[in-house]
């Protein structure tokens, strides 16, 4: 059984879709961009500070599924600039630690909505 998910705590969708989607015993999450839910505003600064705020969307998502982080299973990664992958794996490793990472893959794409350099999408276990 499908069932759809939005939090309040996480931008809402800027499109025809939801933040996430319950299916059995995993939680498929739509790509998130560094949006302030907040203000809706894109965050100010560069791949750091955009990979914080799609880092704690996604946990904010995963957390109103009854999840965490830890059960993540796979991530998708979408980056403007693979010159930032560095500097985006120092953030990343802080919220997923190597001993328990997810499975990725990370890729380079022309564009990503709003101007943004970094968009992930994840699956995750309930």
């Amino acid at each position: 059984m499908k069932q759809i998910l939005n939090t309040l705590g996480a931008p809402a969708p800027i499109g025809p879709y939801n933040q996430a989607v319950k299916s059995g015993h995993l939680l498929y999450t739509s790509g998130q961009i560094p949006i302030d839910p907040a203000t809706g505003d894109l965050v100010k600064g560069g791949i750091r500070e955009q990979t914080i705020q799609v880092l704690e969307n996604l946990k904010t998502v995963t957390e109103a599924a009854g999840s965490t982080l830890n059960d993540v299973i796979k991530t998708t990664v979408f980056l403007a600039d693979m010159g930032d992958f560095a500097e985006f794996n120092i953030v990343y490793a802080e919220y997923f630690a190597e001993e328990n990472a997810p499975a990725r893959s990370t890729v380079q794409v022309a564009a990503l909505p709003k101007g943004s350099l970094v968009e992930i999408e994840l699956i995750a276990k309930i």
